[in-house]
């Protein structure tokens, strides 16, 4: 990446981390640039200016500058309030930031995926928008962002329409699979057509779709644990 020390972008913290004992190293999702960190020198000194402005999310515009993994940050000012998020909404929301730090490439553009973002957030804070439905399309959003996209009204192994009336299995590498076996078996085809036309209002089609995208998650983690989970798991939920 050039210098963009001039530049101003529009960005979201993902997460910080104290250096020492008075800068900020910081995850940023930037509209243009993708996900890379950068380091705050001076942000945790409590005069300082970014203090208030380098939280999660809020709206800010940034600059940067350095050609190295981790940039030097030269300004970032805040464009709106904080969007307000509490309790599970909250919860989510450190959900969702945690796949984005764990999963993108560094400095890989995705602005397609940081309006969806931001949609996800602004749903959040929206307190007659349903979690899970939210949730499983912005990781369905993630997943085609990787390169993992599934069509699920479509088998992998044959290249057949699904059906309904039939069961299928789901592999995280293949999709849709007629035959053979994966992480999740005996899925009704009606079901897999419910999840391709985006209708998640009944629970026996949400808690598939909650079941697929874990196995593709987990799939794509490789194993790595997931930190927000445990918020979820204290309080006896699930992501």
């Amino acid at each position: 990446m050039t210098d963009h020390g001039q530049q101003l972008e529009p960005a979201f913290v993902l997460h910080r981390r104290s250096y020492g004992e008075t800068s900020l190293i910081v995850d940023l999702l930037t509209l243009n640039h993708g996900h890379f960190s950068v380091m705050a020198r001076g942000a945790a000194r409590l005069r300082s200016q970014w203090q208030g402005e380098l939280q999660p999310f809020r709206p800010l515009r940034v600059s940067w500058s350095g050609r190295q993994s981790l940039k030097n940050l030269r300004h970032a000012e805040a464009t709106a309030p904080a969007l307000s998020l509490a309790g599970d909404r909250l919860y989510c929301g450190f959900y969702a930031n945690e796949l984005l730090v764990r999963l993108l490439t560094e400095a890989d553009p995705a602005p397609e995926l940081f309006s969806a973002y931001l949609a996800t957030l602004e749903q959040l804070a929206a307190e007659d928008v349903a979690l899970e439905p939210l949730l499983r399309r912005f990781e369905y959003q993630l997943a085609g962002e990787l390169g993992y996209g599934i069509s699920w009204d479509r088998v992998g192994d044959t290249g057949e329409p699904v059906q309904a009336g039939r069961t299928y299995a789901f592999h995280p590498g293949q999709g849709i699979m007629a035959q053979g076996y994966g992480p999740v078996g005996g899925i009704p085809g009606e079901h897999l057509l419910a999840l391709a036309a985006d209708e998640l209002e009944t629970q026996v089609v949400r808690r598939l779709a909650k079941k697929l995208m874990r196995s593709l998650i987990d799939h794509l983690l490789q194993g790595r644990p997931l930190h927000s989970r445990r918020l979820f798991t204290r309080q006896g939920r699930s992501e």
